[in-house]
């Protein structure tokens, strides 16, 4: 892998000489084991430790196929999606990946053994497959995750609907949290030049599903003005909803779970913040049983800070834990858009707050490939900052990870890859210096 390095580290090595590049044999990538998916059977989720499943070890290079692409990984970021995986919660993904391999003798590559995890990536295209016009070796570029197959007609209007739609590098092997990723083509999109690769890696998959749930038609379809609660409004995913409501003239009311994050959220420029264990909200009298009065008690905070409006659009994540109360707190004919449930995914809530209320909830999952490439977009053009606060090196992934299962991050937590160190990348510096205080303003310096 060195050789291909140094031509990345030079800066000006040509497209020609980016396509003669031996391709390694082998590289090094974070996997989990098939059969140790029971390891931590019998443990809570929250002592399942991914330091224990996560291995990071030598795998073949697997074969390219029409419409992909091999990428140097420079860099790339940790997601719920690792966690879930490295615990093998709700499922083991090697179910997704024997579904997947069943489809087509190109998609039986994915399913082995062996799951090269990761949803995120910055690096250089080192060769594409037939079929592929657009991307050219050497070209610098960041990945978002959705594969799709696009063989059938649902997903011709919102390739989200695709029925073989899937999450690269949770779904499908050969993730971003390693020294080559294979991708499709279609997930490739051009490399923020004012960021470094680190930095570059790490909006992707949450950038992308912010934008989806909060901003596009197909989810919160949000307007200036608005009122939008986000939960975890400093973390990877809540970060960016706060930046998106901010830029697009809604007021975030922003939830978090301490002091440290409250601050975070008033650099972006949030005002209406809510410390939720500074409150002392309890939503649960114990696991089988909400207390409404807690939801009333939080709508009553919520509209001590708004001069009396409730809720336009709830930012929903944490799933089960807050649920009821978010359906509770919004206004009548507004909307709770939903995603992931990192508390759980049985939710639970009062029918009559929703349906005497006209309320909607809205499901959103990932983002097409249009959103993304708008979300993408915003980053490049300085509108939208990464919030990229620490970076491990690949052989501490396991620490990485197990950062985000205990919620010990702020923001997004990065990984390098190829990259010996952090701060490299940046192509225009300019424009960095530019916004050098919105970028590090995660940053855990």
């Amino acid at each position: 892998m060195q050789h291909i390095l140094d031509a990345i580290m030079a800066g000006d090595t040509a497209e020609a000489d980016f396509a003669n590049l031996a391709l390694p044999e082998s590289y090094r990538a974070v996997t989990v084991h098939k059969d140790e998916v029971d390891m931590f059977e019998g443990l809570a989720t929250k002592d399942k430790d991914p330091r224990k499943s996560l291995h990071v070890e030598d795998v073949p290079l697997p074969e390219l196929g029409p419409g992909e692409a091999y990428v140097a990984v420079m860099a790339s970021a940790i997601n719920y999606n690792t966690v879930w995986t490295s615990i093998f919660e709700p499922v083991s993904t090697f179910g997704f990946l024997e579904r997947y391999g069943r489809l087509s003798p190109l998609a039986k590559r994915h399913d082995l053994p062996y799951h090269v995890v990761g949803s995120d990536l910055a690096g250089v295209v080192l060769a594409t497959g037939p079929g592929v016009h657009l991307w050219k070796p050497g070209a610098e570029v960041v990945a978002h995750c959705l594969s799709v197959e696009l063989e059938h007609p649902d997903g011709h209007d919102d390739t989200m609907l695709d029925p073989e739609q899937r999450i690269w590098g949770f779904e499908t092997n050969f993730g971003g949290l390693a020294q080559v990723a294979l991708v499709k083509a279609n997930q490739l999109m051009p490399k923020p030049a004012h960021l470094t690769w680190e930095e570059a890696a790490s909006p992707g998959l949450v950038n992308c599903t912010a934008y989806r749930q909060l901003v596009s038609k197909n989810g919160g379809d949000m307007k200036q003005g608005d009122n939008v609660l986000i939960w975890g409004a400093s973390g990877g995913l809540g970060g960016f909803a706060t930046q998106y409501a901010l830029n697009g003239g809604a007021t975030p009311i922003c939830v978090v779970s301490s002091e440290d994050k409250a601050e975070i959220c008033r650099k972006m420029g949030a005002e209406l913040i809510i410390n939720r264990n500074e409150e002392g909200y309890k939503f649960w009298k114990d696991e089988q049983t909400q207390d409404p009065r807690e939801w009333k008690r939080f709508g009553s905070k919520i509209r001590e800070l708004t001069g009396g409006e409730d809720i336009d659009i709830v930012f929903e994540h944490p799933g089960r834990e807050t649920f009821g109360a978010s359906v509770y707190v919004t206004r009548k004919g507004g909307t709770i858009t939903t995603c992931a449930s990192t508390s759980g995914y049985m939710h639970e809530y009062d029918n009559r707050y929703l349906w005497m209320n006209l309320k909607r909830i809205i499901s959103s999952h990932f983002a097409n490939y249009r959103e993304s490439w708008e979300a993408n977009r915003l980053i490049a053009k300085g509108k939208i900052h990464p919030t990229l606060s620490k970076t491990y090196s690949l052989d501490e992934v396991g620490t990485a990870a197990l950062d985000v299962h205990k919620n010990l991050h702020q923001g997004k937590v990065g990984v390098l890859c190829l990259a010996p160190e952090e701060g490299l990348g940046v192509r225009d510096q300019e424009m960095r210096d530019r916004h050098l205080d919105e970028i590090n303003r995660f940053r855990d310096l």
